[in-house]
């Protein structure tokens, strides 16, 4: 590939992991002397960071991919990199014989010998380390897109083997970094100026320091103590490994922001036990009671899933009933989607698609209501906020609570929050998805 057509389009699919990736692909890209452009009509190079999480995300890519074999003539390159890369190998080749590279996640490290094969012109080039490789992308190039939240990626890969996911066979085992690299970054994120940071991972709170050094809740408090910080957020936890020194880390370290993202997927111990979710509702709930005795208003939030094949009625207000006790501040519904190399594709009794899609409607028709009562409750009351942008058309700022509500507040006298600065506002009304407010001056 000669030096004019090291450039390359990037698009990605998918989860803040995916997003986080990206970031530190476009480092990576960059460091070997590319150029990052906007379209692909202007790219030498193009890639797409891909989502197999459900059906849809990956035929979108398929689609994509269809869509641009019209450029193959034109010289480009053509790469995928991510889960669907790791789930369909070299089968993707075979659908879109266009395709030069083919990457997944565990293997990105090796981005750069990739690099050099394709500029020698090798027509196919894989990454398709799996479940063998003990390494995490670490790097130092990593193209941050914005600049004032940051992700820090922390352990890589899962573990766990739910019956209905397939980031077991996409991301590879468990491994973590050491909680000297993490801390090492957010130092290095603090003196770019950086304020909020999140700590990612599969199972965030799976993380098991190489040196021994620091539990998860450690290293959570840790990064929340590491100057010119203000917010540390985490994501995703898994409550099988819920432990609860996260909330007394939460309780004593006020930089740790006052929401726990935790996936409980079904109310039913039925269809926990077959989803191969390695808890019992009680289990669960001892958990959120945790959360409830602690010191802070922690707010919470899942995910849940409809419709995984066998899922009875009764079952399914096992799931509406757990929403009831909890009182989720907002969840993320999905359908179940069948995934290849999963157990659950082996189970009978599918659910209808049209089922799937009322029993969706009624969760979410659910969680509108309970968002709608638990927003009300902050009339009246004063919450801090990152400013995140200003939405002109209604002119209004945005900007996010450390509990993770979206907040759209007014000023006077035509004051100018900047972005990325904190700012303190009354809230005046509220909204299932957001709350209403006025700067205060």
């Amino acid at each position: 590939m000669a030096d004019a057509q090291k450039t390359f389009y990037l698009e990605t699919f998918g989860c803040q992991m995916n997003a986080h990736d990206s970031e530190k692909v476009v480092g990576t890209l960059l460091s070997e002397g590319y150029s990052q452009v906007q379209t692909v009509e202007e790219a030498g190079l193009v890639l797409y960071n891909t989502c197999s999480i459900r059906d849809k995300a990956e035929q979108k890519v398929f689609h994509r991919l269809a869509d641009y074999k019209k450029f193959q003539k034109q010289g480009k390159k053509f790469g995928v990199l991510g889960c669907v890369a790791q789930q369909e190998g070299e089968k993707i080749f075979e659908r879109a014989p266009h395709v030069s590279m083919v990457c997944g996640s565990a293997s990105y490290r090796n981005l750069p010998q990739m690099l050099i094969q394709i500029e020698a012109g090798k027509q196919r080039v894989t990454g398709l380390d799996d479940r063998e490789t003990d390494e995490c992308f670490e790097t130092e190039f990593t193209a941050r897109t914005n600049p004032h939240r940051g992700y820090i990626t922390i352990i890589e890969g899962c573990d766990k083997f739910c019956a209905y996911c397939v980031v077991p066979f996409t991301r590879g085992k468990e491994r973590s970094r050491t909680s000297e690299s993490v801390l090492a970054e957010a130092r290095q994120m603090a003196d770019l100026g950086y304020t909020e940071i999140q700590l990612l991972g599969q199972n965030v709170n799976s993380y098991k320091d190489p040196a021994g050094k620091k539990s998860f809740a450690e290293l959570l408090a840790a990064v929340g103590q590491t100057p010119g910080i203000r917010r540390v957020r985490f994501t995703t936890s898994h409550p099988r490994d819920f432990g609860r020194d996260i909330i007394e880390a939460i309780d004593a370290v006020p930089t740790l922001c006052d929401h726990v993202h935790l996936p409980v997927q079904s109310g039913s111990q039925r269809v926990l036990d077959t989803m191969q979710r390695l808890y019992t509702r009680d289990e669960y709930l001892e958990r959120i009671s945790w959360m409830k005795a602690a010191r802070r208003d922690i707010i919470i939030t899942s995910d849940m899933i409809v419709g995984f094949p066998g899922e009875t009625e009764v079952e399914f207000e096992q799931t509406l009933s757990l929403m009831d006790e909890v009182e989720y501040d907002s969840i993320f519904g999905f359908k179940y989607s069948p995934r290849p190399n999963t157990p659950a594709l082996s189970l009978e009794d599918a659910i209808p698609d049209e089922e799937k899609v009322r029993r969706l409607s009624v969760l979410n028709e659910k969680q509108r209501l309970i968002q709608k009562r638990r927003n009300e409750k902050y009339v009246g009351t004063t919450l801090e906020v990152m400013v995140e942008g200003k939405n002109e058309a209604r002119g209004q700022w945005i900007g996010r609570t450390s509990q993770n509500k979206v907040f759209n507040f007014t000023v006077r006298n035509d004051t100018k929050p900047n972005i990325g600065g904190y700012v303190t506002v009354v809230v005046t009304g509220s909204f299932p998805n957001s709350l209403l407010g006025e700067m205060v001056i």
